[in-house]
């Protein structure tokens, strides 16, 4: 069986005991989240959500709170002595899935 949830302005296919980033959640390490926002479930039976499946949620552990690896983030205008280099580190949640239920 599998669930698609949405998080984070982004849809994610997640099934039991998968291990998924998604964009940070204000959640403490160890702690349980659920997900109402379920798209789609999958397995012997579909269900297809207008928006959403009503009744189903997917329930996740949070492994840890993390920041994702550097992106060198350089802008240039050629011919005009201007340019610029950044870095950027994007924030991320690392949760294991327990359950789906639908």
């Amino acid at each position: 069986m599998y669930a698609i949830i949405k998080t984070g302005g982004k849809q994610v296919k997640v099934e039991e005991g998968q291990t998924v980033f998604v964009e940070k959640l204000d959640v403490a390490e160890g702690e349980t989240v659920t997900f109402n926002e379920v798209v789609f479930v999958g397995g012997e039976s579909t269900k297809v959500g207008t928006p959403f499946v009503e009744g189903a949620t997917v329930e996740a552990t949070v492994e840890k709170q993390g920041r994702g690896k550097k992106l060198t983030v350089f802008r240039y205008r050629r011919r005009k002595d201007s340019h610029r280099k950044l870095g950027h580190r994007q924030p991320y949640t690392k949760l294991t899935i327990n359950s789906i239920n639908a």
